[in-house]
């Protein structure tokens, strides 16, 4: 308790210090939020083998639904072990892609691959999709969203575990001596999250729930009105909601929030099995009375938590620094000239691989 009292004793007063300072991005005039997305530039052998899907989405009983992991993560390390056996529990399909370098590398190229399996997984099933995104999981669907306006026809709901919708105070720091792309583009007061929140932060037809929690060391402020997981502005239905507010002594954070947290579980699949958003009034307290959500073999648990934060650690430590945020790509401004283009038509389980074949990572 005493750790978390200091973190919000000092938090807010950096929060209001940053986003005092004027925007590095600010005074760039942003493509219209109507606007036909660029051509993918991510060769398409490239995309499809960075999507897996456990077994066919044509014909299914219940949407799909696509699973992304965050920064330093993985399919693997971050939902092998729970939310993959969870969504078989529930009788839910589901995808997930690999995105590169496990979320380490330029953001705008995992947006791609999140757009490629918006439209595949959307082809094959037939209708919309629901996503579960961790961290920058939960973000970088939003960058599909806004620049690629075919793909919100697509989705119906937009669940984030802790994303980093408006960025993190933590990355400002980190990244004074060069970080990872993705890291550069996460800061608070980056150019990317600039642009990710140009115009308006939601769609209409898209349901967006948020969920976060107070103990939130990565994203950070992540508590009060200006937690930078709530989405503020838009025509989409949101749900903005602090795990907390079910469970108030949940004590999970920033990892466990999309791993394996049973509160935020609960929260997510209340989305994907209503119309709209999530309604924490709908979720019954006793989840409050299981730290791990269904799927988790409870005796497999520790071993495999151990090696997710390996994981994270190891890649961390490994993956190359650049010393400067990426350039913005031109199609994110209102400016950019460019050739039309067609969208290429998303592959429905047929090619090398298909949507519906199962990879390990």
């Amino acid at each position: 308790m005493d750790r978390r009292r200091a973190i919000h004793a000092v938090v807010p007063a950096l929060a209001a210090l940053v986003f005092a300072l004027p925007a590095t991005a600010g005074a760039t005039a942003y493509a219209p939020v109507n606007r036909t997305g660029p051509k993918l530039s991510v060769p398409a052998a490239k995309l499809d083998g960075a999507l897996a899907c456990d077994g066919p989405l044509a014909g299914a009983a219940h949407p799909p639904v696509l699973l992304v992991p965050g920064t330093t993560l993985n399919p693997t390390t971050d939902f092998s072990y729970g939310w993959e056996p969870a969504l078989r529990q529930l009788g839910y399909p589901y995808c997930t892609i690999d995105l590169p370098g496990n979320a380490m590398a330029d953001i705008q190229t995992a947006g791609e691959y999140v757009v490629y399996a918006i439209r595949t997984m959307h082809a094959a099933y037939g209708g919309r999709i629901d996503i579960i995104g961790h961290s920058q999981g939960g973000m970088v669907p939003r960058w599909a969203l806004r620049f690629w306006p075919d793909t919100r026809a697509m989705v119906d709901d937009l669940i984030g575990l802790s994303p980093s919708n408006h960025g993190t105070l933590d990355a400002i720091p980190l990244c004074e001596v060069g970080c990872a792309a993705s890291i550069w583009q996460q800061r608070s007061n980056a150019n990317f999250i600039a642009a990710l929140n140009s115009r308006q932060e939601t769609f209409a037809g898209v349901s967006y729930t948020d969920v976060y929690t107070l103990t939130d060391e990565v994203v950070v402020p992540n508590f009060g009105p200006a937690a930078s997981s709530s989405l503020r502005g838009g025509r989409g239905a949101i749900t903005n909601v602090a795990i907390q507010t079910v469970c108030p002594t949940d004590p999970t954070e920033h990892i466990g929030i999309g791993i394996y947290d049973d509160t935020a579980y609960a929260l997510a699949v209340d989305a994907i099995t209503h119309p709209g958003p999530a309604d924490p009034g709908r979720v019954s307290r006793t989840v409050c009375l299981d730290p791990l959500m269904p799927g988790i073999d409870p005796a497999a648990f520790p071993l495999n938590l151990a090696k997710t934060n390996a994981a994270v650690a190891t890649t961390l430590a490994a993956y190359p620094h650049v010393p400067a945020e990426p350039r913005l790509a031109c199609y994110v401004t209102a400016t950019c000239r460019r050739p039309s283009s067609r969208r290429p038509s998303a592959r429905s389980g047929s090619g090398s691989r298909g949507a519906a074949a199962r990879r390990s990572p």
